[in-house]
């Protein structure tokens, strides 16, 4: 959660030097807490302290229901940015019609952990969504590369849905620095 409050707060401040309102939709599997566009330093210290101190309720995540709350209370059409690790399905469609009114902006939370499983024997795995517990024999050659398999199918969907929409994406690493990522998604919008 650090990552998502680093580059939130990262997003504001550059916002407020540009003279641009900020607003921000805290949602998981509902919208949690929303605070309306506004300007100003005070303001974005509202929201950075929203960011320190938010516990979710729920850590199940619908992305669809954000983004149609996105398109029903926002009237007129901003930059929007979508700060998740895409996980779940059935917001494709939205996430045109929010594109269409809006200028929606992926940045996709990524962990290296999520890539590729080591070989570390008997691990016990906790769904970050559901809460369910299983066993996981990672010394199984056929588990990681299961496990493997689910990822590359993750990013081919999630690549395709972000492109048909005509989102622009950027992947921030867990472990690494946003810096070049941020920097060259704006790079490329720049041009446009």
């Amino acid at each position: 959660m650090d990552l998502l409050t680093e580059v939130c707060a990262v997003l504001a401040f550059s916002a407020m030097q540009n003279n641009d309102k900020i607003g921000v939709i805290f949602f998981n599997d509902k919208i949690e807490k929303y605070i309306p566009p506004k300007k100003g330093k005070s303001h974005i210290l509202r929201i950075i302290r929203e960011l320190i101190d938010f516990k979710p309720e729920n850590r199940q995540t619908n992305i669809d229901q954000a983004l149609r709350f996105l398109t029903n209370v926002i009237r007129k059409r901003c930059t929007a940015f979508v700060l998740s690790d895409f996980y779940g399905k059935g917001y494709e469609d939205t996430l045109k019609i929010a594109n269409k009114k809006h200028d929606i902006v992926a940045l996709r939370l990524s962990d290296p952990r999520e890539i590729s499983m080591p070989d570390v024997g008997l691990v016990r795995f906790k769904d970050a969504e559901t809460g369910e517990a299983i066993w996981v024999d990672t010394s199984d050659r056929s588990v990681r590369k299961a496990y493997e398999i689910h990822y590359k199918k993750h990013e081919d969907f999630v690549k395709s849905a972000l492109s048909k929409a005509g989102v622009d994406q950027a992947i921030l690493h867990t472990d690494r620095s946003y810096i070049q990522p941020l920097s060259n998604l704006f790079k490329r919008r720049g041009t446009r």
